[in-house]
């Protein structure tokens, strides 16, 4: 039974994608690829990592070893020195190794298109399944959650969860599955260029009123608010 509380916090929720829409008409996934192989390991090297670093490493990482054949077969000392600055190198380049080699012997050199087996690779957790779903194949089967969708949702009381998983399951309850990409690519942007973790622009955001968090922010002076 939906209940009242649930109809209004589902109409917020389509006010906010329509004013995200218009906010970042072009929003698409900020990492650099050319094939899904090349965006699950990009969407790999991006945990704990800004988009800027991964796509300032994936030129010379991809030079080397365009495909996941190659990168299956990488030395893993090589693979290392590779995504260094990525941070947690050594974990990053094991599970882009045996992700990659599993993609070679079982699914011809590109990543499956089935949430399940996306899951049973290596180093692969929904937030990187969604990602290749979604940008490298076109597929919606769920909504991204990063550290910008997880805080934005809470701040916007769309949920009350910490787990990535229930949260994107109630952001999926309040979208329509056409729109779940667009809900997180967007919710990225916003949360990047105003929603930002230490100090939120409430004072300069499209989507206040429509935000409970809002109350408790500052404004820090007339020429900031003007601007």
């Amino acid at each position: 039974m939906v209940t009242q509380k649930k109809r209004g916090t589902k109409q917020r929720a389509l006010e906010i994608l329509l004013r995200l829409k218009r906010l970042y008409p072009d929003a698409t996934c900020s990492l650099n690829y050319q094939t899904p192989v090349q965006l699950l390991v990009a969407t790999i090297l991006s945990a704990q990592c800004t988009d800027e670093r991964v796509n300032q490493v994936t030129p010379a990482l991809f030079a080397r070893f365009p495909d996941a054949e190659s990168l299956g077969k990488a030395d893993l000392t090589e693979l290392e020195t590779l995504v260094r600055s990525t941070g947690f190198y050594r974990n990053k380049a094991r599970h882009i190794k045996a992700a990659c080699q599993l993609i070679a012997e079982k699914y011809g050199g590109q990543p499956p298109k089935l949430m399940e087996q996306l899951l049973e690779l290596p180093g692969v957790a929904r937030k990187t399944a969604n990602v290749v779903l979604a940008h490298g194949y076109g597929i919606n089967m769920g909504v991204t959650v990063d550290t910008h969708v997880k805080r934005l949702s809470q701040r916007l009381g769309l949920t009350t969860h910490t787990d990535p998983i229930r949260i994107e399951r109630d952001l999926m309850e309040l979208i329509s599955q056409e729109d779940w990409e667009n809900w997180s690519i967007r919710l990225i942007y916003h949360g990047r260029a105003i929603c930002t973790a230490r100090s939120p622009a409430c004072y300069n955001c499209k989507l206040s009123d429509l935000c409970p968090s809002v109350q408790g922010a500052t404004v820090p002076n007339a020429e900031k608010r003007l601007g």
